[in-house]
């Protein structure tokens, strides 16, 4: 009998060898313990998102908004508390300087009428006269543009006619196109095109006028 086996013990019990039989714990329990773990895990990540869902729904998506008003009324505050240090604080925006536009009676415009409507040219020239404006040729358009315009019309000048001039002749007529050729005088022609309705209302053309004689300072930039 070995020296290994228990007294009393022996046949079918009996152990032989002079070393100790090696003992493994089941896996099963092993496995047990992955899967609570996993379960536990699960729920966890299942509970963290059912109260951010009970957040949302709850009104809690306006703390971000909160949040960044606080920060703006910090900026404001630190601000205030600069200047009061003495440190230069941000200076408002300047208006636009005030931009000089020729008079209405400055400008010289030949009306042409390139659309096959009798009497357009005529009608709108008498309309810029009321308005102001120094009427010269008018009748049918050249042939180059004669039944060629389908916008609402042309404005045509001399490469060194200045821009302002076109922008105040433009805003008696929404949709006019700019253009230049080989001329030399001041004179300008308006061409009016196949789409043309009816002029600019005096009263619209003259608020345009003043936006454009005094620009609007850039609006501020917000929190």
């Amino acid at each position: 009998m070995s020296m290994l086996t228990p007294p009393g013990m022996g046949g079918k019990y009996r152990v032989t060898g002079a070393a100790y039989p090696r003992m493994h714990r089941p896996r099963r329990r092993r496995r047990i313990v992955f899967a609570v773990l996993g379960a536990v895990v699960a729920l966890a990540l299942l509970g963290y998102g059912a109260l951010q869902l009970i957040g949302v729904f709850r009104g809690d998506s306006k703390r971000p908004a909160a949040m960044a008003a606080k920060d703006c009324t910090k900026v404001a505050k630190a601000g205030t508390a600069g200047g009061a240090r003495g440190e230069p604080a941000a200076a408002p925006k300047a208006s636009p300087p005030a931009v000089a536009l020729p008079q209405p009676g400055q400008i010289t415009v030949n009306v042409y009428n390139a659309t096959p409507r009798a009497g357009l040219a005529k009608a709108v020239g008498d309309e810029l006269k009321k308005r102001g404006f120094v009427i010269g040729q008018v009748g049918n358009a050249p042939a180059d543009f004669d039944k060629k315009v389908t916008g609402a019309g042309i404005l045509l000048g001399s490469p060194k006619t200045d821009k302002a001039v076109f922008s105040v002749l433009g805003a008696q007529l929404a949709g006019a196109t700019p253009q230049t050729d080989a001329r030399e005088g001041a004179d300008v022609d308006l061409i009016l095109g196949d789409s043309f309705k009816e002029l600019t209302k005096k009263e619209d053309a003259d608020k345009t006028l003043a936006l454009l004689a005094h620009p609007r300072p850039a609006p501020a930039a917000t929190c």
